[in-house]
């Protein structure tokens, strides 16, 4: 009889994929306020760091499909899911280090998730496998 390997820190990684699906959400909804709603963000001037609020947009709804399918594939349990997803969410912090100045609340929650997704991803992440 073969015990299974999983420990209870395999619900880091579900937490992982859980929050991957919900910070890509997350990035659709900043790219389409970015988009169609530039006031909406608090900011001195006409550009966020050097691009304007609809290249940001589009980026955010970029990173924010990659991120939704990345989130699926962890669940699943799937090696490419895990790498593929610490490299987004390590660009998803970078992205929202860039966005404090228009939004710095929300992006300093974002960061501290992305934190936890990484460590998530990368210290239990081989604890679910398909």
């Amino acid at each position: 009889m073969e015990m299974d390997k999983t420990s209870a820190w395999a619900g880091w990684v579900y937490f992982a994929s859980v929050m991957i699906f919900i910070i890509g959400a997350v990035q659709l909804l900043t790219g389409f306020v970015a988009l169609f709603k530039d006031d909406f963000y608090i900011h001195n001037g006409t550009s966020l760091v050097v691009f304007d609020y609809s290249q940001w947009g589009w980026i955010h709804m970029l990173i924010g499909l990659c991120l939704i399918a990345t989130g699926v594939a962890i669940g699943a349990g799937k090696m490419w899911g895990r790498i593929v997803g610490t490299a987004l969410v390590a660009l998803n912090l970078v992205s929202y280090v860039a966005f404090l100045p228009a939004y710095p609340l929300w992006s300093i929650m974002i960061i501290i998730i992305d934190v936890l997704v990484i460590f998530a991803l990368t210290m239990h992440g081989n604890e679910v496998k398909a």
